[in-house]
């Protein structure tokens, strides 16, 4: 079993996930700062100098605070302001997400334009191979059949 485990393991499938899980986790993050250090305090500013992380309704009448941390020390809330900045965290992410996909594809298929380019190239630069013998021999007495018959 143990020897099963260092071959899945072994396996490039295995770490270029392990890869794309630290890459995504670490890309996560940067738009996560993105969103909340720089978009959504733009976004406020536009709204009237409103920080949307400290939207919340509370679902207690015991919660009097202000600020979002408090109220939670308070008793339940409803963060939407919160949910607000995690969605557009997601369209953000997504929208990257895409671009990258859309500009990969295109290398891909640039690069199998030019390939298919050079295939054409190659094929009309090399000569037709000459026909096997049995074929020339068969072509011969085709070619007299019709002269002899015309």
């Amino acid at each position: 079993m143990i020897k099963e485990f260092q071959e899945f393991i072994a396996k490039g499938n295995v770490m270029d996930l392990a890869v794309g899980v630290i890459i995504g986790g670490a890309f996560g993050l940067i738009v996560k700062s993105l969103t909340d250090d720089i978009i959504m305090p733009i976004v406020g500013m536009i709204f009237g100098g409103l920080d949307f992380s400290n939207y919340f309704i509370p679902l207690s009448s015991e919660v009097t605070a202000n600020s979002l941390d408090a109220a939670k020390e308070q008793g339940a809330v409803l963060a939407y302001g919160s949910f607000l900045t995690v969605v557009l965290n997601f369209l953000i992410l997504a929208w990257i997400i895409f671009l990258m996909v859309k500009a990969v594809n295109k290398i891909r298929s640039e690069a199998e334009e030019r390939l298919m380019a050079q295939e054409e190239e190659v094929a009309k630069e090399e000569p037709a191979a000459p026909p096997p013998a049995d074929i020339a021999l068969l072509t011969e007495i085709r070619d007299l059949l019709a002269k002899k018959a015309s």
